[in-house]
């Protein structure tokens, strides 16, 4: 008997919905050739029609105890070839299936109105996962875009089991408002949150490529209120302690952006960002140690912006662009950061993608960009995800709800 972790994905792009089960189950299973603990599926929403008979088919002939899913607007994983692959607005179904040994497997599908009050004790976030925090569970979140209360969960989960991984995505349609499908043991949930607590002989690490670059100088935030950035101190020196004149953030950006060259001014005109630096100590900020939030507006008579989040005296932000190559730059840089730190030994098994639908072939113009990029780095692991509403992923120790990014979740044993 063995005692690693062993995982297998595979994809079919089969247009009948029995068929694609058929062929994911068997090929899954045969690449895994071990009994299974775990199954996370993925089915486009091209199937959407179809998302009340996927648990039936897949019950008759697929025995695992413990299967979460959801319905997404592309679903990613390993072709009849062996490759991994993007499948945007067609037909879809991705199947992952984990051996687990020495792993406890809990699910669970959370309403919104099960949730804890944010000011209430850990333990009420305790009773409402089943798992202590002692165990160190690691956690993949699948959840409704509309009704799952998803901040108000992950900073509770962050509150309750501090130092625990959270990955996931919000379930994604084609049509607004179209309803989502949620899988949890075989059952169907259009609302809430399903997911599962994985803690023992298991280690989740993450790669999130929230897809943008820096530009110009870090700014100290002096004034600020709820998510409005009123005034900035320019950092005039190595040690952030000390700091220059006060500006307003538009008269800021102004500035930067006349030292742009012309194809990033262009960029600047319609994918600028904001990066909300997560360390507060850290003396030298680098790519990837920025929360990026939108620009949602500017206020021309008092130079003060808008962002995504909410602000307070002493943050650090930094202006950042987005567009296909400063992406690919990011996830690469990140890639080879993870490649330099973690062990090679034992490798990692498996991996789940959670894509932005705002990337895949409409950012990049060729499909498969994301997934084959890591499985360059990660080479030949099986990889299952979906194109999600929104992805789930830490930044500097706390989860946050993502746009634009592609979160990857790395399984290996200890």
């Amino acid at each position: 008997m063995t005692n690693h972790i062993k995982w297998a994905n595979a994809l079919s792009t089969r247009p009948s919905l029995e068929a694609a089960v058929e062929e994911v189950v068997e090929r899954a299973s045969l690449s895994l050739q071990a009994s299974a603990d775990l199954a996370v599926v993925f089915i486009s929403s091209a199937f959407s029609s179809e998302y009340t008979r996927l648990m039936p088919l897949l019950q008759e002939i697929l025995s695992v105890p413990v299967l979460i899913g959801c319905g997404g607007g592309g679903v990613i994983g390993v072709n009849r070839q062996g490759e991994v692959q993007e499948v945007e607005g067609e037909p879809g179904l991705s199947l992952s299936l984990m051996s687990l040994p020495g792993v406890n497997v809990r699910a669970f599908h959370i309403l919104p109105e099960a949730l804890p009050d944010l000011d209430s004790a850990p333990d009420g976030w305790v009773d409402l996962i089943g798992v202590l925090p002692q165990a160190q569970p690691q956690f993949i979140l699948l959840a409704d875009p509309f009704s799952s209360s998803i901040n108000d969960l992950v900073q509770g989960l962050d509150f309750a089991y501090p130092g625990s991984i959270k990955v996931g995505g919000l379930a994604s349609g084609t049509s607004v408002g179209g309803s989502s499908g949620l899988f949890c043991n075989y059952r169907l949930h259009r609302e809430g949150t399903v997911g599962v607590a994985l803690s023992g002989n298991i280690v989740l690490e993450t790669i999130v490529a929230q897809g943008c670059r820096p530009i110009g100088q870090p700014y100290r935030v002096t004034e600020g209120e709820r998510n409005v950035v009123m005034e900035l101190e320019e950092q005039t020196s190595e040690d952030f302690a000390v700091c220059g004149k006060s500006r307003k953030p538009l008269e800021a950006l102004r500035d930067l952006i006349q030292t742009l060259n012309e194809e990033d001014r262009m960029l600047a005109q319609n994918a600028l960002f904001v990066g909300v630096a997560r360390d507060e100590f850290k003396q030298d900020l680098e790519q990837g140690d920025f929360l990026i939030r939108s620009l949602l507006g500017v206020d021309p008579r008092a130079g003060a912006i808008a962002i995504g989040d909410r602000v307070r005296p002493g943050q650090r932000i930094q202006f950042h662009l987005r567009d296909a190559h400063a992406s690919a730059e990011d996830l690469e840089m990140l890639l080879k950061r993870h490649q330099k730190q973690t062990p090679s030994d034992p490798a990692a098994a498996g991996a789940l993608m959670f894509s932005c639908m705002g990337r895949g072939e409409g950012l990049y113009g060729c499909p498969d960009f994301d997934s084959r990029l890591f499985r360059r780095y990660l080479k030949d692991i099986p990889v299952g995800g979906f194109f999600c509403n929104g992805e789930i992923g830490p930044v500097a120790g706390s989860t946050f709800l993502h746009g634009y990014t592609s979160v990857f979740g790395i399984c290996r044993q200890p």
